[in-house]
């Protein structure tokens, strides 16, 4: 078994690469584990890393070194490979991905990470592009593609760069016009976003949709109305923490395979937080999955009651 570390220096608000090599070397040499280092140097370089690495055919486990971009990368990557399992060493600005277990810190372990076990998750095709996570239009996007500009300024990582980004997207405007089909029904009007959901959290600590499962073959999606400037403070509210039920009027929950998004213009998409532009999207269940491997005992899945069975 082999295991490869693709490095992003860009993850994060500052460059690890000499921390994480020295944890590479340490812990791999303890182990005596047969390992890599890779360090990208553009856009695109840690998904092509992983590639060429998956289609060499023997068993790898690849982590990708940074935070949720970096993951996207790898994922994209590796997707479909019977031979290739992924995971993140943690390091980014969010790790947001990881915060549907139950100990996200152990992915900053090494130790723990290289003592793994292994499940499969879902993936979300949109267009010719894959997402891990969750991918999202509209006014949220606006605010996640842009965090990239703000989390670099001291004091404004993690979810402090997303509420700057979101009080100058709220300032800029709410709502845009899209027609969307959805489990045969199909929607036209001005909404303020839409998030379509395979994981759980993203943006810093967003929590839309806390029982999405990443392993159920479907997809949820929330689409959020028009709203004023001063109710999408509450609302936002209320988005963030996973309390979508509590706005009915306001909020359609819907879990599907297939969702079409047609735009006015060409409009930026947040795929698992790197930015996307489409005017006609289609986010569906990939055909493609991922082998994903996390430190060994850690748990996932949430307990369903016997309503939700």
């Amino acid at each position: 078994m082999q295991h490869l570390f693709i490095i992003n220096p860009a993850a994060g608000s500052r460059d690890r690469t000499k921390q994480y090599k020295a944890a590479i070397r340490q812990v791999c040499r303890e182990k005596g584990l047969d390992y890599k280092i890779y360090v990208s140097t553009a856009p695109g370089d840690c998904e092509r890393a992983a590639r060429e690495a998956a289609l060499a055919g023997a068993p790898v486990r690849i982590y990708a070194c940074g935070g949720d971009g970096t993951l996207n990368e790898v994922v994209c990557g590796a997707a479909g490979f019977p031979n290739a399992s992924v995971t993140v060493f943690s390091g980014g600005s969010g790790n947001d991905f990881v915060k549907l277990f139950d100990d996200p810190k152990a992915f900053f372990d090494l130790n723990r990470l290289t003592d793994c076990e292994e499940t499969e998750f879902d993936l979300i095709r949109c267009n010719d592009r894959l997402a891990l996570n969750i991918c999202s239009v509209g006014l949220d996007a606006r605010i996640g593609t842009d965090v990239a500009s703000y989390k670099r300024i001291p004091l404004l990582s993690g979810f402090r760069a997303y509420a700057v980004s979101a009080v100058i997207n709220t300032i800029k405007g709410i709502a845009e016009h899209y027609t969307l089909e959805i489990n045969g029904e199909t929607f036209d009007d001005e909404y303020t976003l839409m998030c379509v959901c395979n994981g759980r959290y993203y943006g810093g600590g967003f929590n839309p949709v806390p029982e999405a499962d990443p392993a159920d073959g479907l997809l949820d999606v929330l689409l959020v109305e028009k709203v004023s400037r001063l109710k999408v403070l509450e609302v936002i509210g209320k988005y963030k923490d996973g309390k979508y039920k509590e706005l009915p009027d306001l909020v359609r929950h819907f879990r599907t395979r297939k969702v079409t998004l047609r735009c006015d213009k060409p409009s930026p998409i947040n795929l698992d937080g790197e930015l996307m532009t489409a005017q006609e999207i289609t986010f569906r269940v990939a055909k493609e999955k991922v082998r994903f491997f996390y430190p060994k005992g850690l748990v996932w899945e949430q307990k369903r009651t016997l309503q939700e069975v």
